[in-house]
């Protein structure tokens, strides 16, 4: 098995660790190549159009992950693959990191897999687009596809407490509001494990409890003895038009493919255990 990934990001990185198999990923600077090839990763420049190098490596790839996000102008990736059987014959499974912001807002009400997207963010309809016309490429080439709708990713380097320790950590009060996370572990784990399988369909990379966002706050300050940031409330909060649309979406999102059809037992099914986890890193 040969693993291509176009965007090695935060989440992507922890994929390529956890394959069993050769991975390849790409990244846009020639700095942040040199950095993650530090890190021990195989990277090659990928800005939109294929180089001789990444065509080499598309044409042994059985497995491509798609962790580049759309924009305005669609997906970054797809057009400059041409047909995709062509480019990548050997290509057996496709997967597509995507958001659950793609569902909408629903209240605070329970959403499934099965539940269709109703985005309302220009963010969230682009990534239904990009979802879309990857689906339908992966249909024509007669590529297994699946789609991985991520919650709130956190993990070493990027969770409540950074954010505590360095003053940016903010206790915005929406009564009623909650969100889904997901520890970067268990992305690394449910992207594998569906690309093993070669799984098919649309897989929510959420956890078991969907919280208020000041109360993950309030218990990753207790756990490492920070202090709490005031409480601000939503309506009259000084926010970014980006951080403010993130509250636009309030639902909890179940996971029931996750256990049924990928076999995958959450490794951190709450903020609780994924929060102590992280601690135990920070602190040696």
């Amino acid at each position: 098995m040969k693993m291509f990934i176009f965007g090695l990001g935060y989440s992507a990185q922890h994929i390529a660790r956890a394959f069993p198999g050769d991975v390849v990923g790409t990244t846009r600077s020639a700095e942040k190549q040199e950095k993650l090839a530090e890190k021990g990763f195989a990277v090659e420049l990928f800005d939109g159009e294929i180089n001789s190098d990444v065509a080499a490596h598309l044409r042994e790839a059985t497995h491509l992950v798609i962790s580049a996000s759309p924009s305005e102008a669609g997906d970054p990736v797809l057009p400059g693959l041409g047909d995709l059987k062509s480019t990548c014959p050997r290509l057996q499974w496709v997967g597509y990191l995507s958001t659950v912001g793609v569902y909408g807002d629903f209240d605070g009400a329970w959403i499934s897999e099965d539940t269709p997207p109703t985005p309302v963010s220009k963010r969230g309809k682009w990534r239904v687009d990009a979802e879309a016309a990857w689906a339908a490429a992966c249909k024509k080439a007669r590529v297994d596809f699946a789609i991985f709708r991520l919650a709130g990713i956190y993990g070493p380097g990027r969770s409540t407490f950074e954010k505590l320790r360095n003053g940016k950590s903010r206790r915005i009060i929406k009564p009623g509001q909650v969100f889904n996370r997901i520890h970067v572990v268990d992305i690394a784990q449910i992207v594998c494990a569906a690309a093993q399988k070669r799984a098919t369909g649309v897989f929510n990379g959420a956890d078991h409890e969907p919280a208020p966002p000041q109360t993950v706050i309030e218990y990753a300050a207790q756990l490492a003895n920070l202090p709490l940031p005031p409480e601000e409330p939503f309506e009259t909060a000084d926010m970014t038009p980006m951080a403010r649309s993130f509250y636009g979406d309030n639902k909890r999102c179940g996971n029931a493919r996750l256990k049924k059809d990928l076999g995958v037992t959450l490794k951190f099914p709450t903020y609780r255990e994924g929060l102590e986890s992280i601690l135990t890193q920070m602190s040696g």
